[in-house]
């Protein structure tokens, strides 16, 4: 399996490999090749900063002469006119890696700060808010990231990293009962210690989780606030709890008070728009 670095190198690789083609011809044609120049990623709109350490990849990837200078890092509360950081060097290369790093900056930047506005509505609460798999393919690195930076909370970054038995697969497989116990059997004999979630539709559902036993969190779908509440209590700490399903911003904080642990909410990454921002050149 791939690591973060080697995904991310992959992306950096695919993303200049559809922007550049044989060559930028514009700035090949426009621009010496001696030529150098300063350059400053200026902010344009409030929001939290992320993906500082990723431009420098970016960077690095076209020209590792590029000299950067960070001003704010990841996590920053930042406003129009701040400056993140200044790039040095090689006209040329931050001609051909502007784009790509400002795709990726933007959407990392628009992430974190929708994560911050739904963290921040939990204000006061051990409720933390969680990303989903719902992310832009080939970015989900990056985009869970960016969750963190901020102030979410990771959920399992794919299919490989934890079992979690939704109702389909409970459809599928028989039963609750039935999909617990295999899933436990098939980490016995694989030799694997994933944490196991189940996604339950019901109280009822919450009881035969409890009477298996060995499950790490129970995800409640689609509850209403109160029927949370029931559930929070019934769990009664003998595991994590998370809601999901249709939560939005507006009913964020009433499920929040209901004590559950976590509640997931895709549109931290896939109903996202950019943090505005541009690379300019300086003297």
């Amino acid at each position: 399996m791939k690591t973060k670095d080697e995904l991310i190198d992959d992306l950096l690789t695919l993303a200049f490999a559809e922007d550049v083609g044989d060559g930028d011809h514009t700035t090949l044609s426009t621009i010496p090749v001696s030529a150098t120049g300063k350059s400053k990623l200026l902010i344009k709109e409030e929001g939290i900063l992320s993906g500082v350490e990723i431009a420098r990849k970016v960077l690095h990837k076209v020209d590792p002469a590029l000299k950067m200078t960070v001003l704010i890092e990841d996590g920053a509360r930042v406003s129009p006119g701040d400056i993140a950081f200044t790039v040095e060097g090689s006209v040329r290369s931050m001609l051909i890696a502007e784009r790509t790093m400002l795709n990726i900056m933007q959407r990392m930047s628009g992430v974190a700060t929708m994560t911050d506005v739904y963290q921040q509505r939990l204000a006061g609460l051990h409720t933390k808010v969680l990303d989903t798999r719902k992310t832009t393919p080939g970015m989900r690195m990056l985009e869970k990231e960016a969750v963190k930076t901020g102030g979410g909370a990771n959920h399992r970054i794919g299919l490989f990293d934890m079992i979690l038995i939704k109702d389909n697969h409970i459809d599928f497989a028989g039963g609750i009962e039935q999909a617990v116990n295999a899933a436990k059997t098939y980490l016995r004999e694989n030799g694997k210690q994933l944490k196991i979630e189940v996604e339950v539709r019901s109280l009822d559902d919450i009881r035969k989780v409890l009477a298996i036993g060995g499950v790490d969190r129970i995800m409640f779908d689609n509850f209403t606030p109160e029927l949370t509440r029931e559930a929070v209590k019934l769990v009664g700490g003998r595991c994590e709890t998370e809601s999901s399903g249709g939560i939005t911003l507006e009913t964020l904080r009433d499920y929040g008070e209901t004590g559950v642990d976590f509640i997931s909410v895709g549109a931290l990454t896939h109903s996202v728009k950019g943090l505005d921002m541009s690379f300019k050149a300086f003297n």
